[in-house]
């Protein structure tokens, strides 16, 4: 006979942080919970009032920050408005913010409030309001099914099955009569829900008489979805109340009068932004919001037989680092860009490359159209914290490696797409010379116009940051350094020799000490794929394993490189 069954301990502990929908079978578990994604930040004593933390002055350029809320008046700056504010407790910390585009609240109607007035806030919702669900199990289940295991049609029908045989003498049912009741709820969703939408494209330039070349007859389909709308979800997102900047501000430390830079609306170019966009006096008291966007050819071979795909990402540089790398749908997808094939006759033609180049950047142009009317006139829209505030748009940095960086400016491979180049100069010698040739050889420009061309205060030569891990990380450790130490040993010591040396070189990264920070690998440096994270881990094995084999000047160069490459992002950022 089978045994009893075991009984099941149902969740009856919910979690105590307010937004987290997680529950628990037993007070330890959401205890454990609370201290590893909740936890409490110790308290500070605040400062004494009348003993206020002593500090150096700041350099002359810097009002000196008093220790109340900042805001200047939206359409001139009031001097009995302070323009600073300390960050922290201790008073150690403070910043200076933009004085005119500060980020001021206002009504929904663009009017700006007095400085204190509370948030409007929405009619409150009743806790058992799961609407479009009917119940917290609905939400729970589809969140499961739909997020976590990925569940295709037909086994989700199993599973809703196996769930009314069994709810059936209790005269119940399963949460969903099949997956297509699921995927309807789904999309009654509003929250965050903007709808994907086609472009299609053709050529429609010069074409031979005869034998036209296919590419020149297809058309080509750009699917994407709203940046505008995607840009008001992220602003209005409750959960990154508190981790939102509405205006450039420069942070100092009192105690040395060091700049201190974190998120990007720390950084110069956003304050250079907002000076831009203030010369405008209708724009005063309003948010800058610079758009980031990101782009990069992805092949998906399991299973799709290898398929390319080329997806655009965009984010808003005032949500802060942390949030974006925690992957809280700070980051999504607002596009998937066409990639064009031809036959191999005319892969190579001049003519399908600049098709080609002309089709990115077009689209990227009409994807981003509905930004550009709310980039010099603002728009109300509904933020984190409650408030509705004026956002001002911009095209902020664009994140590419270094071929997708040659597509977007415009430039001859083995030119720096950062040197040498803005956006007038390259407008200029494009409309002076005529000759593409004397343009590619002699500038390293090739005669396209970028997508920035069609947006204010948008310099793609400025806008593109470094590529951190092909040309640093990867690039010049494992294709420059690496190499070089393997092609000096063949070249000493003869091929056969050099393959020992590298063989002993391997050994001992191999038999490398566990320790706290180390990484080990047991087949030494010979692997194939070479990602950020190895390469950044075989720097810390790779200068100890080479001592004895190379000369000391070698040694030498390979650690200021290796200290160069871990300290250099950190010091950037």
């Amino acid at each position: 006979m089978p045994g009893n069954c075991p009984t099941h301990h149902a969740l009856h502990f919910p979690c105590q942080s307010p937004g987290c929908l997680r529950w628990f079978r037993n007070p330890l578990g959401r205890t454990q919970h609370m201290h590893a994604c909740h936890p409490v930040a110790p308290t500070q004593d605040p400062p004494q009032l009348h003993q206020p933390p002593q500090f150096s002055p700041p350099p002359p350029d810097i009002p000196l920050p008093p220790q109340s809320s900042p805001g200047p008046a939206p359409a001139d700056e009031d001097p009995t408005l302070p323009e600073a504010q300390f960050t922290d407790a201790s008073g150690r910390y403070f910043r200076t913010y933009h004085p005119l585009l500060n980020g001021l609240p206002c009504s929904a109607d663009g009017v700006f409030l007095p400085p204190g007035t509370p948030p409007t806030l929405p009619p409150p919702k009743s806790p058992h309001d799961w609407s479009p669900y009917r119940n917290d199990i609905e939400f729970v289940t589809a969140e499961f099914i739909f997020k976590q295991s990925h569940m295709s049609n037909s086994s989700l029908d199993t599973l809703f099955d196996l769930m009314a045989a069994q709810l059936l003498k209790h005269d119940d049912s399963p949460p969903f009569a099949n997956h297509k009741d699921l995927h309807k709820v789904i999309d009654a969703m509003q929250l965050s829900n903007v709808p994907w939408q086609c472009l299609s494209v053709r050529y429609t330039g010069d074409r031979p008489e005869q034998d036209a070349p296919p590419w020149m007859d297809k058309e080509y389909e750009v699917w994407y979805r709203d940046p505008r709308l995607m840009a008001h979800n992220m602003l209005a997102n409750p959960t990154y109340k508190g981790e939102i900047d509405y205006a450039p501000f420069r942070e100092y430390d009192s105690l040395n009068d060091t700049r201190r830079w974190k998120d990007l609306m720390s950084r110069d170019w956003a304050w250079q932004q907002a000076d831009e966009i203030s010369k405008d006096p209708n724009t005063h008291g309003s948010t800058f919001v610079p758009i980031i966007l990101s782009s990069d050819k992805t092949t998906v071979s399991m299973g799709t037989g290898n398929n390319k795909y080329y997806p655009l990402y965009a984010s808003i540089g005032n949500v802060h680092n942390n949030v974006r790398r925690a992957h809280h749908d700070a980051l999504v997808i607002i596009g998937f860009l066409s990639i064009p094939k031809t036959d191999r006759k005319n892969a190579k033609t001049e003519s399908f490359h600049i098709f080609r180049r002309q089709l990115f950047h077009c689209s990227l142009s009409a994807i981003l159209a509905s930004l550009k009317p709310a980039m010099t006139k603002y728009e109300v829209v509904h933020c984190a914290d409650g408030h509705f505030r004026c956002a001002i748009y911009g095209l902020g940095p664009y994140i590419a490696d270094y071929e997708e960086q040659l597509v977007l400016s415009c430039i001859v491979r083995n030119w720096c797409p950062n040197r040498y180049h803005c956006w007038e100069h390259t407008d200029l010698l494009i409309h002076e010379i005529l000759d593409s040739d004397a343009l590619w050889d002699e500038y390293g420009i090739i005669s396209i116009l970028p997508f920035t061309n069609d947006f204010p205060r948008a310099d793609i030569y400025q806008l593109l940051s470094f590529d951190l891990l092909h040309q640093l990380v990867k690039g010049a450790f494992k294709d420059h350094l690496v190499d070089w130490v393997v092609e000096y040993l063949r070249l000493t010591h003869g091929t056969k020799q050099g393959d020992e040396i590298m063989s002993d070189i391997d050994r001992r990264i191999a038999a490398a000490a566990s320790f706290t920070g180390l990484r080990r690998f047991s087949d030494g440096h010979d692997f194939k794929q070479w990602t950020r994270n190895d390469s950044k881990a075989l720097m810390k094995v790779f200068l100890p394993a080479i001592e004895g084999h190379v000369p000391q000047d070698m040694v030498q160069n390979l650690t200021f490189h290796t200290l160069a490459s871990i300290q250099w992002p950190t010091m950037r950022t």
